[in-house]
């Protein structure tokens, strides 16, 4: 078997200094105090490490947006129709407890805070899962966060309202809280410049139907999609160090589901901790989250301190 030729890696590869370099004297606008507002329960993160990772990384973007603007004008002006700017998506996957919602948020933040100041709003998919009640009448409540415990179909709407320019798009809002999709309750997407969708699934391309009939996923949507990775095992156990600290936190809210566990002992919470990683978090990652990672256009793989230690780029 001869060996593979280097040259057919889909990606450039970047250590983070390499990284870092791409920044080229774009000035920081958000301070230490903006980082830990946004960060994660768990999620180290710091000013430097955002400069380093997410600074170059929206001077990317900056590009990439002038880009697809750009064609969207010619594809309108070749077809005499308005030129209305379309929305440009960002995707951010990655398994449970690899700091997705550290990094939307740190994104939201300093695109919103270009000179151009666009409107960036950022959602996330939990919202699309289907209510317990619908779980429970499946028998999916032990796949909860599986493609197949989300209501597929109106997320593509949604992204398919977005993408056409629809003013005053609808997004049912999920309580971590309550561990449910919160009856009557909305949030209402209004034509951003901008949009972020945050999830573990977005980035999978689902079954092609047989018949040759043109069918739309998810990622079809996406303009641009980064997928944060990490060892499973580092990535098991900042889900059981983020488990242990809510358990000491928000679980012991009185209206939280979780209450329970923030009532057993420490060796019955590391039980059930343990026992929701390897039933349901780690299938999930092996079998639905893991394999979206070579369709990202950038990958950012972190290290046992849940820090950026390289950058991958999709060659175009």
């Amino acid at each position: 078997m001869t060996k593979r030729s280097t040259a057919l890696d889909p990606y450039r590869t970047f250590t983070k200094q390499q990284w870092g370099d791409l920044r080229n004297g774009q000035p920081m606008t958000l301070t230490a105090e903006d980082i830990d507002r946004l960060r994660s329960l768990n999620d180290p993160i710091s000013l430097a490490e955002a400069e380093e990772v997410y600074l170059p990384l929206s001077r990317l973007l900056s590009y990439y947006v002038e880009a697809i603007q750009g064609l969207h004008h010619v594809s309108s002006r070749f077809l005499h129709t308005p030129g209305d700017k379309v929305p440009f998506i960002i995707g951010v996957a990655g398994s449970v407890a690899v700091g997705k919602s550290t990094t939307s948020r740190i994104l939201r933040a300093l695109l919103s805070r270009w000179p151009s100041s666009p409107k960036v709003d950022l959602v996330t998919t939990d919202g699309f899962l289907h209510p317990n009640r619908v779980l429970e009448e499946r028998g999916l409540m032990q796949r909860k966060g599986f493609p197949e415990s989300y209501d597929r179909a109106r997320f593509v709407n949604f992204l398919g309202d977005i993408k056409s320019g629809k003013g005053k798009v609808a997004v049912p809002v999920y309580s971590h809280l309550v561990y449910d999709v919160v009856p009557g309750e909305e949030v209402i997407i209004d034509k951003p410049d901008i949009l972020i969708v945050e999830g573990l699934n977005i980035l999978q391309p689902g079954e092609l139907p047989r018949d040759g009939k043109p069918i739309l996923f998810a990622s079809d949507f996406i303009d641009f999609s980064i997928y944060i990775d990490a060892d499973v095992e580092d990535l098991r156990d900042w889900y059981l160090t983020r488990f242990f600290r809510l358990r000491e936190t928000a679980f012991r809210d009185p209206t939280s589901f979780f209450r329970k566990f923030s009532e057993m002992s420490e060796e019955e919470a590391g039980i059930f901790g343990r026992n929701v990683w390897e039933t349901i978090n780690l299938p999930n990652l092996l079998e639905n989250v893991l394999p979206t990672r070579g369709r990202a256009d950038l990958v950012l793989k972190k290290g046992k301190d849940h820090r950026v230690e390289q950058v991958r780029l999709k060659r175009l």
